[in-house]
């Protein structure tokens, strides 16, 4: 429950958790709440001016998303590629994603939820995540993704991002 709090809205303190919980019926203690974001990793981000906990994504759950989720899920990677993307570059179908110092398994838990079919997969280190693409010389237009949804979060969602390719082309 805490990882579905804390992926679906921002949560600034462990207060706040606990008030979130007790919402939906779960008593919790100040100490067993830190002791349960401790076993989750969970940081904190900087997210619009202030901090607010993030828990990195398992990576293993490749489950489609039900249509809402993955919305929500494209429009959280969006606003993560914001706050996080330091830099990308691309070689052949590779991505290497730079981030701030221990926000890449963050980073690459939000694109792992986002399914996108071009991506094979992530692998995270503490500021690197390497995205491979399924396409051989797919490289670029990934690096071009990840710098739209940097630079306009609320605006560009997988839809968006297809139209923007099919622009570049024509």
């Amino acid at each position: 429950m805490i990882t579905d709090l804390v992926g679906t809205q921002p949560i600034h303190s462990q207060t706040e958790l606990a008030e979130l919980l007790a919402d939906r019926g779960v008593q919790v203690t100040q100490a067993t709440l830190s002791r349960d974001l401790v076993f989750l990793d969970a940081i904190k981000v900087r997210l619009g001016g202030g901090l607010a906990y993030a828990i990195p994504g398992e990576g293993g759950d490749r489950r489609p998303a039900a249509p809402a989720e993955s919305a929500a899920a494209q429009t959280r990677l969006g606003r993560l590629c914001a706050e996080l993307l330091v830099s990308a570059e691309a070689s052949t179908n590779l991505v290497v994603l730079r981030t701030p110092p221990g926000a890449a398994q963050f980073l690459a838990g939000a694109i792992d939820k986002c399914d996108f079919s071009e991506i094979l997969g992530t692998i995270a280190g503490d500021d690197t995540v390497l995205v491979i693409g399924r396409d051989a010389l797919g490289g670029e237009d990934l690096v071009r993704r990840f710098v739209a949804l940097a630079e306009q979060p609320e605006h560009v969602v997988a839809d968006d991002m297809h139209a923007i390719d099919d622009a570049k082309r024509n």
